[in-house]
């Protein structure tokens, strides 16, 4: 593969915005926090709701597959009309549809009408991953970009650090329709911060003024990008190894080595703390090394880990610390590929951000619910198929980084 040597200069722009740029990375962060909230402090209900509704564990895993699915479409939508139209309208309208299907969610009677509350419920909360980090590309160029993202994950991680274990600690005490009362009260808060704090980082005389009915055809021309296809697709292979991780922990965790609801988040958690700590090590690192390396970095740990991660599961070494153990590894260099794959994707495309920014969550999340399919279709009571569809999503994302790493050195050449 081959892109241009015409490239676009980089700019390194500040933040434009009186309140100072450590209150709208906040804000950002609290808006891409949106989605993980939403997945990830209901995990440990997934069993309760599936008693309380009647329903099997595949059938509430659908639940989630389905909330992918509407995260990946929603992105679709916002990115290119972000672009044209400005990106605190598409946010407004997008964080209204989350605050009233919360509601949904938690009057749901059935299983059917949770799964399809869940999918409007991802189609709103959509709108706070992509246009914050299409805010971001606004700002900064790719250096400084994967730096700001990699601090705004340190924000957006207290989401999945906290949201398990107070999701098990709200299971103790009150039924899982709780747990979307919280959330409806968060994406409250989530909108009255970004009308109060977040400027419009894309105005009117930035905008193309294009036809609605040609926005879409924006994919296109970002897809003949051969380093967007390329980052692209690593970050979604790979990212494809945290939703199986999603999907399957609570049942590996809570039903195949009897931890309880209340005790899930804790080791959730874990994870999570590694996340946070490979988003320091990137913001420190990436300006100096370069956003490339240190993806390179990134996708080899992950995939030794996966392969470890395999090992044990279906040769049931270790237990419960065999699973943990290289999960760890798995889970927590992936602070060093959203960040890196997003910024270089996006770094030879400076009118179209948006569209980039929703083709690569869409694509995430896209893989992220195949994944999560594939696995509610595996279950065989053990660890081994949520560890299988890991390793395989860690392995073409190493596949796919390695292709690009030569798209990329060949653009730095240029």
């Amino acid at each position: 593969m081959t892109i241009s040597a015409t490239r676009p200069p980089e700019r390194a722009a500040p933040l434009r915005a009186a309140s100072g740029g450590f209150l709208i990375i906040l804000v950002l962060g609290s808006l891409t926090a949106i989605g993980p909230m939403s997945i990830d402090m209901y995990l440990p209900g997934l069993p309760a709701i599936g008693q309380d509704l009647g329903a099997s564990p595949g059938d509430v895993q659908l639940t989630l597959s389905m909330f992918f699915i509407g995260f990946a479409v929603g992105q679709l939508a916002y990115g290119p009309l972000s672009d044209r139209y400005g990106r605190r309208g598409m946010l407004f309208g997008g964080l209204l549809l989350y605050i009233g299907t919360s509601v949904w969610c938690a009057l749901a009677l059935t299983i059917d009408e949770l799964v399809i509350a869940r999918f409007l419920h991802a189609l709103g909360g959509g709108a706070g991953a992509v246009i914050a980090r299409a805010t971001v590309r606004d700002l900064y160029d790719t250096d400084r970009g994967a730096q700001v993202l990699s601090l705004m994950l340190l924000v957006t991680a207290l989401a999945p650090l906290l949201a398990p274990v107070s999701g098990g600690y709200v299971l103790k005490f009150f039924d899982w329709r709780t747990i979307f009362w919280i959330l409806t009260g968060f994406g409250v808060l989530a909108f009255v911060a970004a009308l109060l704090f977040l400027p419009e980082s894309n105005p009117r005389e930035k905008r193309e003024g294009r036809r609605l009915s040609e926005l879409f055809t924006g994919y296109f021309q970002v897809l003949r990008d051969p380093a967007v296809v390329g980052c692209t697709l690593t970050g979604g292979f790979t990212f494809g190894a945290l939703f199986a991780y999603l999907t399957g922990s609570p049942f590996v965790y809570i039903q195949v080595f009897g931890v309880a609801e209340e005790h899930y988040g804790w080791i959730f958690g874990i994870n999570v703390i590694g996340l946070m700590g490979f988003s320091f090590l990137n913001s420190r690192l990436v300006v100096r090394l370069g956003s490339a390396r240190m993806l390179s970095v990134g996708i080899f740990i992950i995939a030794l880990a996966a392969g470890a991660l395999l090992l044990f599961a279906g040769f049931r070494i270790g237990g419960l610390v065999g699973v943990v153990a290289p999960l760890f590894f798995v889970i927590a260099p992936l602070a060093l590929i959203g960040a890196n794959c997003l910024s270089l994707a996006a770094r030879n495309q400076p009118t179209r951000a948006g569209t980039v920014s929703a083709l690569f969550g869409a694509v995430q999340f896209g893989m992220g619910a195949i994944a999560s399919l594939i696995l509610s279709e595996l279950q065989d009571g053990t660890a081994l198929p949520m560890a299988g569809v890991m390793a395989g999503s860690a392995f073409l994302g190493l596949i796919a980084e390695r292709l690009t790493a030569r798209t990329l050195r060949r653009s730095a050449v240029s």
